[in-house]
């Protein structure tokens, strides 16, 4: 079978670095004389498979969207296997539109789906991983990640100045369910006194000592950078809503508040709470994301060119290769705690080449 057409769509939450990727596949199918449809709203809009979901997608209409954020395709949270008969409307939309191959950017949730559909409906499928949380299995990097790190930094170093000039503790609350890596490297870029994250539990009173130690210290202001899946051992998640989504997640929000009170309780210094939310979701990609959106788009391409269907595109070991779907959503990828975090002093570790902190 000779690959006509293809099809591309973006799921879950959206970031920056999809657009480089969408107009890098379509340009490079467009190569090998390849038709382009995109989808729009992610699963929702290959199950619908009505012309309002469709969007052809030619070298004019990707030519400058990765400058841009977010997705032009739109995205959405939509589970294919929790709607009725929702496996078999995609099989009759993808022949109804003549699709040879299909192309999912997402994260864990919506790569998910293409391997179910690859391995139990033989869904001719390729994945491009996408999650600002860098917690898909397969791939050293995720469109997105870098572009939020970046947010995130630039969103501390304003708050520094008040923080300082108000000599306040600011608690800075990052996106982050199970994994801390956006916490982390976003700890270590902004300069936080404390990070937070879901791999370790940590403890509120230690929290408080460490923060009241660099108060008695003289140093005026400390920011604190939590996950927003970050964990005290006294008590659960702190949640948004307990309504869950599509794929059975609740809503957390609301840590960094719990904790500024907490803090303020407990220690008497002036503590308040920011909650960075979708803002690290937006504005354009950095450069590194528009990179890796351009090879990892390619790479798709070229496996579907080569029918390696039920695959992802990876950056491994600085290198682009391909991973089956079943690694790349089979376990999430956690921050080496042993390597990269100091459960001591919830910072990051600072020894690299075997050197011991006293």
């Amino acid at each position: 079978m000779s690959i006509r057409k293809i099809a591309l769509l973006t799921g879950g939450g959206d970031c920056p670095g999809l657009n480089p990727a969408i107009k890098s596949a379509t340009k490079k199918a467009l190569l090998h004389g390849i038709e382009v449809l995109g989808i729009r709203d992610g699963w929702k809009g290959i199950v619908e498979g009505t012309q309002e979901y469709l969007m052809p997608l030619h070298a004019d209409v990707v030519r400058h969207i990765d400058r841009q954020g977010g997705t032009i395709l739109g995205t959405s949270r939509t589970n294919p296997f929790k709607l009725d008969k929702g496996p078999e409307k995609i099989l009759a939309n993808l022949k109804k539109h003549q699709i040879d191959a299909l192309i999912a950017i997402g994260g864990e949730d919506t790569l998910g789906v293409a391997h179910k559909l690859f391995s139990e409906h033989k869904v001719p499928v390729v994945g491009i991983p996408k999650t600002i949380d860098r917690d898909l299995g397969g791939t050293d990097y995720t469109l997105g990640f870098e572009s939020a790190l970046e947010i995130i930094t630039d969103s501390v170093d304003i708050l520094r100045s008040t923080a300082e000039s108000h000599a306040r503790i600011f608690v800075v609350e990052i996106m982050g369910r199970h994994a801390g890596h956006l916490a982390l490297r976003g700890g270590i870029s902004a300069g936080a006194s404390i990070t937070l994250i879901p791999e370790v539990p940590f403890d509120l009173q230690k929290v408080c000592d460490l923060l009241a130690a660099r108060k008695a210290r003289g140093i005026r202001y400390s920011i604190v950078c939590v996950a927003e899946g970050a964990l005290p051992k006294q008590g659960g998640e702190i949640l948004a809503s307990g309504e869950k989504d599509a794929f059975g997640h609740v809503r957390l929000g609301g840590i960094a508040e719990w904790l500024a009170q907490e803090i303020s309780a407990r220690t008497k210094l002036e503590c308040r709470s920011v909650n960075l939310s979708h803002l690290q979701r937006g504005g354009k990609p950095v450069a590194f994301d528009r990179r890796l959106g351009f090879y990892l788009g390619i790479a798709a391409v070229e496996a579907v060119l080569n029918k390696q269907f039920g695959m992802m595109a990876s950056l491994t070991n600085g290198k682009i290769v391909l991973k089956s779907l079943s690694e790349a959503v089979g376990a999430l990828r956690l921050v080496n705690v042993k390597e990269a975090y100091d459960q001591v002093y919830y910072q990051a570790k600072r020894s690299i080449l075997g050197v011991q902190e006293v």
